[in-house]
């Protein structure tokens, strides 16, 4: 992506939301499912509880959510948005799109619509989008979306993954600026070659559910996710720690300037490995990983919104971003509030 300090305009986080099913699967109920302990997930993952959705709600149910309270806090009605961009895994249906079903329930009539399948990293790859769309000078109001149903694709017999994921919605709304804030520089990268560490093998074109299904590969967990969690961490470390350091260098920034890392929340060693990495205080590394757990494209969204509402954020605040997932993809965002 451009560095958006030779634009003109830029996208400043004018508004956000986020939602969270009242569902709580603890660790203690993992004990019951699986051969696991609380003790065993909280060391290896910092994870103590998370939220997981009814069988009725959807994700687009969550996404409306989260959409709504971003709205109100960015003070736009419906009509306002141009383009939704949703950052999922799990959408409700194979088509329509999240974005494109959201973009109907709510109204959002003068919108543009897009999905972005790129996993955890959704949300930083739809923002980048929309900042790039709003820095060209083409639009002026986006709205972008994270959102998992995780539970829908995690195999309950499997303790290595069973024990990270959790359902949630986090909503960004997006506005031109031309005073100094908003999003400063954006990075993104992708290798397909390493897409296996962190994949679901059945449910695409290439080996469609009917034929599985006749084959029992369902009932194996063939169609939930599959992770090779050593390799994905070292990746996920050595990555993120990249992309962080070309935003901030793109920014004109040093690492001492910011003020608060808002990080992907797949696991407590990750982020304490890329905070040391980074050389920052515990104080300025945003985690409620421990509640929510991994709900991929929703996490980051997820907190960012914590952290405004708690004025953990403030205006003015240089926010680093960063996230990485399947596919494999990664990215990160400065952002200046």
């Amino acid at each position: 992506m451009s560095n958006s300090n030779t634009t003109k305009y830029r996208a400043k986080i004018v508004g956000s939301g986020s939602y969270v099913p009242p569902d709580i699967l603890t660790n203690a109920d993992l004990e019951a499912i699986v051969d696991t302990s609380d003790e065993w997930i909280t060391t290896r993952t910092g994870i103590k509880e998370r939220h997981i959705a009814s069988r009725e709600m959807s994700g687009v149910d969550m996404a409306v959510k989260a959409s709504e309270a971003a709205l109100e806090n960015a003070n736009w009605k419906p009509e306002d948005v141009e383009m939704v961009i949703v950052g999922t895994v799990t959408p409700d249906y194979r088509l329509p799109s999240n974005s494109c079903v959201l973009q109907d329930r709510m109204g959002m009539v003068n919108a543009g619509t897009m999905d972005i399948a790129a996993a955890c990293a959704g949300y930083i790859h739809g923002q980048s989008i929309a900042s790039a769309y709003i820095e060209s000078g083409q639009l002026e109001r986006i709205l972008v979306i994270g959102v998992e149903k995780l539970s829908t694709i995690t195999n309950y017999k499997d303790r290595g993954t069973c024990i990270l994921f959790g359902d949630a919605a986090g909503a960004v709304a997006l506005e031109r600026t031309t005073d100094g804030s908003g999003v400063l520089s954006s990075f993104l990268k992708s290798d397909g070659r390493l897409g296996k560490l962190l994949w679901i093998p059945v449910g695409g074109t290439q080996s469609p559910y009917p034929e599985v299904m006749r084959n029992g590969g369902v009932q194996n967990g063939e169609d939930c996710l599959h992770m090779a969690g050593s390799e994905v961490f070292k990746q996920a470390v050595r990555q993120m720690g990249d992309a962080a350091l070309k935003v901030i260098e793109r920014s004109g920034l040093e690492t001492k300037d910011v003020d608060m890392v808002v990080p992907h929340q797949a696991n407590i060693r990750i982020i304490d490995a890329l905070r040391k990495r980074l050389d920052l205080p515990e104080e300025k590394v945003y985690v409620n990983i421990d509640r929510f757990g991994n709900t991929s494209s929703a996490s980051v969204p997820l907190a960012l919104d914590e952290a405004l509402r708690n004025k953990t954020i403030k205006e003015g605040d240089n926010v680093l971003m960063l996230a990485f997932g399947g596919g494999l993809t990664w990215g990160a965002s400065l952002v200046r509030m």
